[in-house]
C-alpha cells in the first residue's frame, strides 16, 4: 500500500476527498482540454454539492483547471485568481442516479464554441478516477501517464497503435477498449509504465484515417 493511502497526501485541506481530490479532477481536466480554460460550467453530485462548499471543493476545482497542484496554497484564492485571469465559470447541483458520491461533471470551454466534457470522481486520499470523457467511458487513475484515444470502430485502427508502441519500445501496463456501437465511435484507453515511456499523440493521430482525436495525461504519481 502507498504510504500516501495511510497517511493522505500532501496538500492544502481541508479534505483529502472534498480538498485535494477536486484540485487534482480540475487538473486532469485541464490536462485533457490541453491549454488554458476560458469557461468551465461545474455541476456537483453528491457529497460535492451538498457539504463542498465548505471543504473549498469550488475553489479547488477551479484551482486545477488554472494547473494549480493539490499543494498550492494559492487554491484558496483560486476564485479571486480565476476571475481575474478571465476565466468564466458558473457551478450548478444535479442529481444523477447511481453517480459517484464525490464526483463533478465539467464542461470546458475555449468562449468560440470548442467545448469538452469530463466526469471525475474523488475517491479518498487526494485519489481520482477519470470517468468519462466527452461521453465515452475511460476510467483511469491518472496516476500513470496515458493515451486516450477517440476513433471510429473500424479495422486497423487498434494495430497501428500497437504497432508504433511496440516499434518504439513502449510498454504498455493497462489497455481498455469501448464502443458505443459497432463501427460507430470508440475509445482506446492505454496506460504507460513509466513516465519515461514517451509517445507523441501528433504521430499517433496521423498512424490511421479513423483516429479522430488523441490526448496525452501526464501521471502523477
Amino acid at each position: 500500500m502507498p504510504v500516501w493511502e495511510i497517511i493522505g497526501p500532501v496538500m492544502t485541506g481541508p479534505s483529502s476527498s472534498h480538498t485535494a481530490g477536486a484540485a487534482h479532477i480540475g487538473r486532469i481536466v485541464r490536462m485533457c482540454w490541453g491549454g488554458e480554460v476560458k469557461r468551465a460550467d461545474l455541476y456537483m453530485r453528491g457529497s460535492f454539492a451538498s457539504t463542498g462548499a465548505g471543504h473549498g471543493t469550488d475553489k479547488a476545482l477551479i484551482a486545477g483547471l488554472m494547473g494549480m497542484t493539490q499543494d498550492d496554497p494559492e487554491i484558496r484564492n483560486a476564485l479571486a485568481l480565476a476571475r481575474a485571469a478571465g476565466m468564466d465559470f458558473h457551478f450548478y447541483t444535479e442529481e444523477v442516479a447511481g453517480a459517484h458520491p464525490n464526483s463533478v461533471r465539467v464542461v470546458v470551454g475555449d468562449g468560440e464554441g470548442r467545448t469538452m466534457e469530463a466526469v471525475g470522481y474523488s475517491i479518498g486520499g487526494g485519489a481520482v478516477l477519470l470517468h468519462k470523457l466527452d461521453g465515452f467511458q475511460v476510467d483511469i487513475s491518472c496516476t500513470l501517464p496515458a493515451v486516450i484515444i477517440m476513433n471510429r470502430d473500424v479495422q486497423g485502427v487498434v494495430s497501428a497503435v500497437t504497432s508504433y508502441l511496440s516499434a518504439h519500445n513502449v510498454n504498455i501496463a493497462t489497455m481498455k477498449l469501448h464502443r458505443d456501437t459497432r463501427g460507430g465511435l470508440a475509445t482506446m484507453v492505454i496506460e504507460l509504465d513509466s513516465a519515461e515511456e514517451h509517445v507523441d499523440t501528433d504521430v499517433i493521430k496521423n498512424l490511421h484515417p479513423g483516429i479522430v482525436r488523441v490526448i496525452g495525461i501526464e501521471g502523477e504519481d
